[in-house]
């Protein structure tokens, strides 16, 4: 159900999408690559949570910016408690009749992230991800993913990474790098006379992250952070890869070096947690 109240205090929100995107959409939410990419994200989401939460679950999860309902489908699909919400009302649609066909319950809410229509301390996990990019007011969507987390309960982001020369959010070679003002000439040019430059989506990237930085901003907010060298699990690594992980584990400019080469940051974070636990 949609939450009246909220869409009509966000009225400048485009609820709507371009056919063009409603199509890539439809077609890559159901790619093997996406399916497996949600399906390493789980796991790994499933072992920090029941670490952190000391409870197998099952869980109650919410997925920020779900989309066509892949991600929650996943989660559904393994008995737990499923609540995602978008900002697309066709794409929502289209999850819930995937859901339906799927014989699986999702409690979709065409609904914005920066204010979710969700009870405080009412879920275990929080997945937000590939959205903190393209909405203006990214810290508000962070907070609510806070708010509505209960105490030691995990957090999943992934968005892009500006320290990374590869990324898949405009079509230009090395645009992560790009000075700022180059930036906004193209975000300029996505939503007006080249669409194209953003697979026609009406909200193109307009944040680069690095998870150094969003590691800072979520210790302000009693979160603490895990980059994706953290959530390897080395007992399903040989020898020579345990090592490499290991290695910018315990390295610090080696961990640096590990987040230029790989396009997106990921983070997971356990809300008011006070010490570190062994993810692997």
């Amino acid at each position: 159900m949609q939450n009246e109240s909220n869409l009509t205090a966000d009225r400048d929100w485009d609820h709507g999408t371009d056919r063009h995107f409603y199509e890539y959409y439809e077609q890559a939410s159901l790619s093997p690559q996406t399916l497996e990419r949600f399906a390493v994200v789980r796991v790994k989401v499933l072992k920090l949570a029941s670490m952190s939460l000391g409870s197998e679950g099952p869980f109650d999860v919410l997925d920020v910016g779900c989309g066509a309902g892949t991600q929650c489908r996943l989660w559904a699909a393994e008995g737990h408690r499923v609540t995602g919400v978008d900002i697309n009302e066709p794409l929502v649609n289209l999850a819930r009749k995937r859901t339906t066909e799927a014989d699986l319950k999702v409690d979709y809410r065409v609904d914005s992230a920066t204010r979710l229509p969700i009870p405080d301390a009412s879920m275990d996990v929080c997945l937000v991800p590939e959205l903190l990019e393209h909405v203006s007011d990214w810290q508000s969507v962070l907070r609510e993913g806070i708010r509505v987390l209960r105490p030691r309960g995990v957090l999943y982001l992934s968005t892009t990474n500006v320290l990374c020369p590869s990324q898949e959010e405009f079509d230009l070679p090395l645009y992560s790098w790009y000075p700022s003002f180059l930036k906004r000439r193209y975000e300029k040019l996505a939503v007006t006379t080249r669409p194209e430059l953003v697979s026609h989506a009406i909200y193109p990237a307009v944040h680069w992250f690095s998870f150094y930085g969003l590691r800072a901003w979520l210790a302000d907010l009693n979160m603490r952070a895990y980059d994706r060298f953290d959530m390897i699990d080395l007992g399903l690594l040989g020898p020579l890869q345990r090592g490499i992980v290991r290695g910018i584990r315990q390295v610090p400019p080696l961990r640096w070096l590990g987040h230029v080469g790989t396009p997106n940051t990921v983070v997971f974070a356990v809300k008011g947690e006070p010490a570190r636990p062994t993810p692997s």
